[in-house]
């Protein structure tokens, strides 16, 4: 909790609200840091500050042994209204914590993403695959383009479909990896195969 500027009307009211339901700043005993947000009130608050005069006046009836032996409890950083940036306070604001939450969920989310496998984009591709002429084999044409094997190529269905003049094509679906199969590459290596391949077109492309 920062009470802010202890010596200013705000700081008191920050502190004297916290105080509601509160007998010490920690805790359900004296410690520490009750000493700490004491000397930084420096003196009794006034009686608009019930809460706030309520306490300081309870610290304050103790003697300076019975305040040594306060608990000594791990103490953050606690604004008294000066420019020293080595003073500490005794509590993060609850902004602070709650900026601290976000950051932990961030930071646990980023993780998970970091450690989850990444999607893979993937394509279904139609292909028209023609011959040079009626005459062709065109299962010797099929075998042939199904023989071409690529990391990222997987081929599906086929059919032969008719052209003109008795000359039918061979339309073939195949699924690829975008980043390791594109079309020019496909059209590459099945027209390698030039006794039976006269040319390639994309019938249809989608991403899947």
């Amino acid at each position: 909790m920062n009470f802010g500027d202890l010596q200013s009307r705000d700081g008191l009211l920050s502190l004297n609200k916290f105080l509601v339901d509160k007998s010490y700043i920690s805790g359900y005993r004296p410690t520490q840091e009750d000493l700490t947000v004491f000397e930084a009130v420096k003196q009794l608050p006034s009686a608009d500050f019930e809460n706030a005069r309520r306490w300081y006046k309870h610290i304050a009836s103790f003697n300076d042994e019975e305040k040594q032996q306060f608990e000594d409890v791990p103490v953050t950083k606690i604004d008294a209204g000066t420019d020293n940036d080595d003073d500490f306070d005794v509590f993060a604001s609850d902004d602070e914590e709650e900026s601290e939450l976000k950051r932990q969920r961030l930071d646990a989310y980023a993780k998970q993403k970091a450690n989850k496998p990444a999607e893979i984009a993937k394509s279904s591709i139609v292909l028209d695959v023609k011959p040079w002429d009626d005459e062709t084999d065109m299962q010797e044409l099929e075998e042939h383009v199904r023989s071409v094997e690529l990391d990222g190529l997987l081929w599906g269905a086929s059919q032969f479909i008719p052209l003109a003049y008795g000359i039918r094509a061979l339309q073939i679906t195949c699924v690829v990896e975008d980043e390791k199969v594109g079309t020019d590459m496909l059209e590459e290596h099945i027209t390698a195969f030039k006794d039976h391949v006269q040319s390639v077109d994309i019938a249809s492309f989608r991403k899947i």
